[in-house]
């Protein structure tokens, strides 16, 4: 289900609906050339012409008015616009179950947009980089917080067609992290995911170490020439590691600092990257599910990855981690469990990734925590890394423009960008970063 065809949910957002941003219009001419051929075009839709209602009526609720003709009215008073402003920040408050006073809330809506900022900067800083220019965010609209100014500027034609986009753009992404922040309070993530960390630190990892103590290792592999899978890696210590000469064709060297677990009396290394998901990814997430509940759509707020030598060494991490579990005083259960590691097959329903990806996935539920592990051995994550049509890098790509969430936030008609062109370009240019061999270097695990 793309975000951007008719089975959408975000229909105030789409540029071929209703309420697309468009380069010239009028407010309160109902029989206008342009109001009847708007009519024209989606009075057939009857559920279409449902969804508008509902979202107009809630665009006059919020700027406490009766009719479109209003607003300009409402742009020329700027004490009748403080009191719209004060009175939909108690609305917001209630609706998010934001606690406090007046300034209190707005503070939290102040997080939200810059939550809805983030979300723009992530991609315009990281996967989008190439393109930074193309996609920034008008100055108008980023330095703007509060949500009544933001919505009169979409009505507002002194400003341009993309500047008003982006207003309603920040709405969008602004009620998506509204719905997260209060999601996040209702399950108290933030003292889980501490609780999770002192839960590993006290009963996982080798009480010989020194909480964070970390070991220097590395891999080197060799990848298969046609689809870059690892055919072989061995693990390579830092005194190693100083004698190697410059890689071969195919040859990678990453590097990992890990740490260590007791189980029968040995010291078992194992790298691992522990996450709780920021705002702002969550936002993409609900966007590339094209959901709104963070309940439903981001199941896996706290996760664990680890990476171990073989798959009897993840057999045994998995057994200390039920055995630390009870140790602290609670059992674990393993939930929807998938293991590809030894060959089988795993199906999954997010865009964009592979079922050929090999790994063994679980959620753990423990301690009032339900946590997402996803384990490899070193081949296997090798494979996550950098085999075609796996490796992460290309499935970040192919996640955000395959689910139709590049298009949905920048808009051909508005950004005048080809996603199809870019998201190949993305690929490529990933895959030669990926397999570019012949000197010595360290890819950072």
């Amino acid at each position: 289900m793309s975000l951007i065809d008719d089975k959408s949910i975000f229909t105030a957002m789409k540029q071929n609906g209703p309420f697309a941003v468009t380069d010239g219009f009028t407010l309160g001419r109902p029989f206008s050339r342009q109001t009847r051929a708007w009519a024209r075009q989606f009075g057939d839709d009857r559920l279409l012409v449902t969804k508008y209602r509902v979202v107009r009526a809630q665009i006059f609720d919020f700027l406490q008015i009766e009719d479109f003709q209003e607003i300009p009215r409402l742009l020329a008073d700027a004490n009748a616009r403080a009191r719209r402003s004060e009175q939909a920040c108690l609305l917001l408050g209630n609706q998010f179950g934001i606690a406090g006073s007046t300034s209190e809330i707005r503070s939290k809506i102040k997080e939200y947009a810059q939550t809805a900022d983030a979300v723009i900067n992530q991609l315009r800083t990281k996967l989008l980089a190439p393109y930074a220019s193309h996609i920034e965010t008008s100055n108008e609209i980023e330095t703007t917080h509060d949500p009544v100014d933001l919505l009169l500027r979409v009505f507002d034609d002194r400003f341009h067609m993309k500047t008003r986009f982006e207003a309603k753009r920040k709405l969008v992404l602004m009620n998506l992290a509204g719905s997260i922040d209060q999601r996040e309070r209702e399950t108290d993530i933030e003292n889980k995911f501490y609780t999770f960390l002192e839960f590993l630190n006290r009963n996982v990892w080798s009480p010989q170490l020194k909480i964070g103590q970390l070991e220097t290792a590395y891999l080197l592999s060799r990848h298969d020439p046609d689809d870059f899978r690892c055919l072989d890696v061995k693990v390579v210590d830092a005194a190693s590691r100083a004698h190697l000469k410059d890689l071969a064709e195919g040859e990678k060297l990453t590097l990992l600092k890990r740490r260590v677990f007791q189980d029968g009396g040995h010291d078992i290394p194992v790298y691992v990257s522990v996450r709780k998901k920021d705002s702002a990814a969550k936002v993409l997430k609900l966007l590339r599910k094209n959901e709104k509940n963070p309940a439903v759509a981001v199941d896996d707020e706290l996760g664990l990855m680890a990476v171990l030598d073989s798959i009897s060494d993840v057999k045994r991490f998995v057994r200390h981690m039920t055995r630390s579990a009870i140790k602290s005083g609670s059992l674990m259960t393993l939930e929807d469990i998938s293991d590809t590691l030894t060959g089988g097959y795993y199906h999954s329903d997010t865009i964009g990734s592979s079922s050929q990806t090999p790994m063994l996935k679980f959620f753990a539920r423990m301690g009032g925590m339900r946590v997402e592990l996803i384990i490899h051995t070193n081949q296997s994550y090798l494979n996550y890394r950098f085999q075609r049509d796996i490796a992460h890098d290309e499935y970040e790509v192919k996640r955000i423009f395959d689910s139709g969430v590049a298009e949905f936030l920048f808009p051909g008609d508005i950004y005048n960008l080809d996603m199809e062109q870019i998201r190949q370009t993305l690929l490529d240019k990933f895959r030669r970063q990926i397999e570019d061999s012949g000197r010595l270097h360290e890819n950072i695990g």
